[in-house]
C-alpha cells in the first residue's frame, strides 16, 4: 500500500513530503531501509533524525566530479494525522565543480521521487 499523499514543499535545498495510514516509527524503518538499499550509510543521528552518506568525501575533494558524493539530513515528524518527512543536502558539491553541483542537485530529485514510492 501507497501511504505517500503529497510534496509539501521543494526548493534546491531540501523537500517535504507527506504520508499518511503509517505509523511514525514504520515510517522510519522503510526510509532507512531504502537509503540502505541505495547505497547510503547513516553517517551520525539515529533512525528517524539522522545524515546518510554516499561516496568518499576525500576522493571527492581530490578527484572532483570523477568521484561521487552526496551527504542528506533526513527528519521525520509526526502531527496530528500524518507524518512528514523533510530531506535536506547537506553538502554543495562544490568540491566536484560545476558538474559536482548539478550531481547533487539531480540525487535530490532523484530521492524525491524514489520516496514519493512509499
Amino acid at each position: 500500500m501507497k501511504h505517500f499523499v503529497t510534496n509539501e514543499s521543494t526548493s534546491n535545498e531540501n523537500f517535504t513530503h507527506v504520508y499518511s495510514g503509517i505509523s511514525k516509527g514504520d515510517l522510519d524503518k522503510k526510509i532507512d531501509k531504502l537509503f540502505l538499499s541505495s547505497g547510503y550509510k547513516m553517517k551520525e543521528g539515529q533512525v528517524g533524525k539522522a545524515s546518510y552518506v554516499k561516496g568518499n568525501r576525500v576522493l571527492r575533494i581530490l578527484f572532483g566530479a570523477f568521484v561521487k558524493y552526496f551527504k542528506f539530513h533526513i527528519e521525520t515528524t509526526k502531527n496530528s494525522d500524518a507524518v512528514k518527512v523533510t530531506v535536506g543536502k547537506e553538502t554543495s558539491g562544490m568540491s566536484g565543480g560545476v558538474i559536482g553541483i548539478n550531481q547533487v542537485k539531480k540525487e535530490l530529485k532523484h530521492l524525491a521521487s524514489l520516496l514519493e514510492t512509499l
